[in-house]
């Protein structure tokens, strides 16, 4: 399978303050990864080096292999970002908005009125953007960036703020476009988010890939305390490490029909995230 991104032993400081320290990764075509890391962990530096914002100390990256210090506007037409600093025109409404970067992207307008609705904003199409709360916005940049079918779509905590419903329906929308081969990179600090919808998983804290994988491989990995929690019938709640020692005591509550529930205790990314780092997500 082609790579859609690479970064080989990528670094970038600001000053005396290291942000990305020797990352490496490589990305599938069609893959949807996550960066998950708390706030100030260097995951939207990743994404401008990777887009061409920023330039690394050393290292080398490249997006649809092209290295990403020489990307051009070919390059650009096939790469969508959405990030809370992405511009907008306030004194315009949302259509004329998509409008201007239709045109500029030279993609059919017709789409405009269909994403607007996949966002949320078709009842909102005609008032300006300035009126609009950062949700609203943030939907708007969303559906800006899906103009002109990305190959490759960048996401720099594209749900933040915006309320469940929303998020559930572009969550939809990233699922049917993976389906068609565009390949995500998506930051968040939102383990729920991470574990729903990537397929692969990248533990970022202070420019360090700390460990990655599937959910599955990450929650296997540090399962290291396999425990039973069950629900007795009673409602008594107990847990049971998982060892030979213990299977008589889980087989005689099964046998004695006392058990309401019964879940194995994997750690969620949060755990995990706490035992490599010593700090939590937010």
């Amino acid at each position: 399978m082609n790579a859609a991104i690479t970064m080989n032993n990528i670094h970038k400081s600001f000053g005396p303050k290291k942000v990305i320290n020797d990352v490496s990764i490589s990305i599938n075509s069609g893959e949807l990864i996550g960066f998950l890391g708390p706030s100030g962990a260097g995951k939207t530096t990743t994404i401008k080096l990777l887009t061409g914002q920023l330039k690394q100390e050393s290292g080398t990256a490249t997006i649809l292999g092209r290295d990403t210090t020489t990307l051009n506007h070919e390059s650009y037409s096939q790469i969508g970002i959405v990030s809370d600093n992405s511009g907008l025109y306030e004194n315009i409404n949302a259509y004329d908005n998509l409008l201007v970067f239709a045109k500029i992207l030279n993609t059919d307008k017709g789409k405009i009125p269909l994403l607007l609705e996949r966002v949320g904003l078709k009842s909102d199409m005609k008032k300006q953007v300035k009126n609009f709360s950062r949700g609203m916005k943030q939907r708007l940049v969303l559906a800006r960036a899906l103009l002109h079918n990305p190959k490759i779509l960048f996401l720099d905590e594209p749900t933040s703020g915006l309320d469940p419903s929303t998020t559930i329906e572009i969550h939809k929308l990233m699922l049917e476009m993976k389906e068609g081969g565009t390949t995500f990179f998506l930051t968040t600090h939102d383990m729920t988010e991470a574990s729903k919808l990537c397929d692969r998983i990248v533990l970022f804290n202070e420019g360090v890939i700390m460990d990655m994988g599937t959910m599955d491989e990450l929650s296997q990995r540090y399962n290291t305390e396999k425990r039973v929690k069950i629900m007795l019938k009673s409602h008594e709640v107990i847990e049971i490490p998982l060892s030979p020692e213990n299977s008589h005591k889980i087989s005689d509550l099964i046998s004695n029909d006392d058990i309401l529930t019964m879940h194995t205790q994997e750690p969620t990314l949060e755990t995990i995230f706490l035992k490599l780092t010593g700090r939590g997500l937010q």
